[in-house]
């Protein structure tokens, strides 16, 4: 057993008197209200009472448990109160689960808060939600002693009764629900052991999956409000443009349907914006009225002069650092950048790590090889794409829609209201689709200064063009890997030089840092105007794939097996770590390749079938995947997917294991086909005729997954699955083809770029 301390954000996690009653219910938006499938067979009690944020009793013993992170598909809306019902001890079918609101009040905002991205829901929100169920618990268990006259150590609970054994007396939670909430909450509470879990590791179907597949509202485009406007807005044609005039402003007005047309800009100028606070346009043109119908029309009957930007300098605040961030201005060319990247691989980088003597190591060699990968930039796509609504008064602002982060917009939208934090509602949706893009919130701000500009509840309304061409990107990259040998084939030494637009992808302390003599890591970064951010676990999106491809080429110059080779690495990492400080437990990464391995038969090969392994570790967690791949007609098809991770504790298994899955495909969708580029500062793409994605038939035949049991904290899991895969594509496709695949996506025919 073990003991948590309740001081956690006591000021609110701690409120146990207050009697809620119905209304906090009915206060939730039916959009973010959702109810367990067993919702028609439970009685709705008379009366609530608080324990606190994270839960409350009804007088019945109906339980209703507060998912407090945005749910975009992970099952966090399930799987957090799984954990706080395990601790609670009660019957998951009298559990109601509802969509906490928007509080920093109530949870914790350090270090992200209500936030869903980076793999941390679960693992954030691990030992408060253990700590909510257990408070409850212990509440309950005191009032039913003092009713009792028994001593409350004597009290056992069961799927939410307390039973004393000695007496013979027992009684639901909800009988006892009044008088535990006048008891004072404990400095410390136990825990219980993992080997004692009755919810936790046992599937529960999605809470909301009925509301999913019958299509009722919830997701931020399924907003309504009575008088409510629809809005949409005209940006750029192009990155490193701006407004410089609306030719036809009165004309489109006079349109059917049609209440405003005006430019804004999204932030104030003196504004110190926070790290995703992204915008390539700060100035935008809106056009608002009746509907989604008239404003599109309205939106293409627009004409408007643009004008190039040019160098600027802004201040942006993240993790308490300043830092200035030069933007510069002009048209930009994908040719041209992966020109730039070439140039500087060609150049002295900045080295970030050094092991050992890399430089003679290279010198002395027998034989040295040298590979070069890169990856475009890659559009999110949400099925989603992004929407806000917003009814901003005078002194207040409620607005409504999905977002994976509302403490991160939070200031920037206070700011530009000119309205206090605590006097705006940030109500969160359901998202359909986030992989990191809606972490960027600037189209709430522009939803938000919209209504307040036309005195309106409004919805802004992206198009799928608006979306794909005015996107957060995942930058593009670019890494060259050298490898030394002796005259035995033995690896000497391991040379990395890694850059890209804008950002440097490389991390200096993962695998297989840390396992060589001799090691080299130096990296580069490019301005660009392009706007970039998180997608879907970032940078290792990218380094898992060369990293592993380049280990199988090392692999094959030492004639060993590819996961023999690693397995070796790990135990040298292990036993013998080279280096100071090495980002990974090569215990756990030994861990997974050793499941993989045995889960998929390798070495037992299918003569039809060419397969490629690849393992990483990221975001805290390990996945391995070994894929088996045939050619048909000259055309790869993925037959199957055998998945190892070790993420620590698995809650919900079967979401897990539905993450993963999705983590996979999406993978080797991009792998294969996902790309954006840019002309003169254009998006070359728009809709899904253009930007083309993984199809049903392209999909896997088969993904199996298995996860490593051990008693771990939960490590995050969101992410861990998706960077290996492109690794192990590519490796399965050298088998297939005899042709190593440096350039993604791998389908694509050699570039033809055109410079602008």
């Amino acid at each position: 057993m073990s003991l948590i301390r309740t001081s956690h954000n006591r000021r609110s996690f701690l409120k146990t008197s207050a009697l809620a009653g119905g209304g906090l219910m009915i206060s939730f938006s039916y959009l973010a209200a959702c109810v367990s499938p067993a919702e028609e067979t439970l009685e709705m009690p008379k009366e609530w009472f608080d324990f606190n944020s994270y839960l409350k009793i009804g007088d019945n013993g109906v339980v209703t448990i507060f998912s407090p992170n945005p749910e975009f598909g992970q099952n966090v809306i399930t799987s957090m109160p799984m954990i706080v019902a395990e601790e609670l001890d009660v019957d998951w079918k009298n559990v109601l689960v509802e969509q906490a609101p928007y509080s920093p009040e109530k949870y914790p905002r350090a270090p992200f808060g209500q936030f869903t991205g980076g793999s941390r829901g679960i693992m954030s929100k691990w030992k408060p939600l253990r700590m909510a169920g257990a408070s409850a618990k212990y509440m309950l268990k005191e009032a039913a002693a003092k009713a009792w006259q028994v001593p409350s150590a004597e009290i056992t609970t069961i799927d939410g009764v307390l039973h004393h054994k000695a007496s013979g007396k027992s009684a639901g939670y909800g009988e006892m629900a009044a008088g535990a909430a006048q008891i004072p909450v404990p400095e410390e509470l136990p825990l219980k052991d993992p080997k004692d879990f009755k919810i936790i590791g046992h599937s529960k179907k999605n809470v909301v999956g009925k509301k999913i597949v019958t299509g009722k509202p919830l997701f931020g485009v399924d907003y309504q409000k009575e008088g409510m406007l629809i809005a949409m807005i005209e940006h750029p044609p192009a990155f490193g443009m701006t407004l410089k005039s609306i030719a036809n402003a009165e004309e489109v007005k006079a349109m059917s349907g049609i209440k405003e047309v005006f430019s804004f800009t999204t932030y104030n100028e003196d504004f110190k914006r926070g790290g995703f606070d992204t915008n390539a346009f700060p100035e935008l043109i809106a056009i608002v009225g009746n509907s989604t119908w008239e404003v599109m029309n309205a939106k293409k009957a627009l004409q408007v002069n643009w004008k190039p930007t040019t160098d600027s300098t802004i201040t942006m605040s993240a993790f308490g650092r300043d830092r200035e961030v030069h933007i510069p201005g002009g048209l930009e060319n994908t040719v041209e950048h992966y020109s730039q990247m070439e140039a500087l691989m060609a150049k002295p980088g900045r080295v970030v790590r050094k092991d050992g003597k890399p430089e003679e190591a290279f010198k002395k060699a027998a034989k040295v090889i040298e590979r070069t990968y890169s990856a475009p930039y890659l559009a999110h796509n949400c099925m989603e794409p992004m929407n806000f609504f917003a009814d901003v008064k005078e002194d207040r602002a409620h607005v409504a829609g999905p977002l994976q982060g509302p403490g991160l917009i939070e200031p920037a939208l206070a700011d530009r209201l000119g309205i206090a934090e605590e006097n705006i509602e940030i109500e969160m949706t359901r998202m359909g689709g986030g992989f990191g893009r809606r972490a960027y919130s600037a189209h709430l701000v522009e939803a938000a200064v919209i209504s307040q500009l036309v005195k309106a509840p409004v919805k802004l309304m992206y198009t799928r063009e608006d979306d794909m061409t005015n996107g957060i990107y995942r930058p593009t990259y670019q890494a060259t890997y050298r490898a030394a040998f002796d005259e035995n084939q033995q690896l000497l030494a391991l040379h990395i030089k890694a850059g890209g637009v804008p950002e440097s992808p490389l991390f200096a302390n993962r695998f297989p840092a840390g396992s060589i003599d001799n090691y080299l890591a130096e990296e580069f970064s490019i301005e660009s105007n392009i706007t970039t951010g998180a997608f879907r676990a970032p940078r290792s999106n990218f380094m898992a794939g060369a990293e592993q491809s380049f280990l199988d080429e090392i692999a094959d110059v030492m004639g060993k097996d590819p996961i023999a080779f690693r397995l070796e690495l790990l135990k040298r990492a292990k036993e013998n770590p080279v280096g100071e400080r090495n980002d990974y437990d090569p215990e756990r990464y030994a861990g997974v390749l050793t499941l993989v391995r045995d889960k998929s038969a390798w070495g037992k090969n299918d003569a039809n079938l060419h397969r490629g392994v690849s393992a990483y570790f990221c975001h805290n967690s390990y996945a391995a995947h070994v894929l088996d791949l045939k050619m048909e007609d000259g055309k790869p098809i993925v037959q199957k997917v055998t998945c190892a991770i070790d993420c620590g504790i698995v809650v919900n298994p079967d979401a897990a294991t539905n993450m993963a899955e999705g983590g996979i495909t999406d993978g080797i969708g991009n792998a294969f086909f996902g790309e954006m580029t840019f002309i003169k500062g254009v998006p070359q793409k728009n809709n899904f005729h253009q930007y083309r994605m993984i199809r049903m038939n392209e999909a896997p035949k088969d993904i199996e997954v298995h996860f490593v049991q051990n008693e771990i904290d939960p490590t995050g899991l969101g992410e861990p699955p998706f960077p290996p895969i492109f690794g192990a594509v590519a490796n399965a496709m050298y088998k297939a083809t005899g042709e190593r695949h440096y350039q993604q996506p791998f389908l694509q025919e050699k570039r033809n770029l055109i410079k602008g």
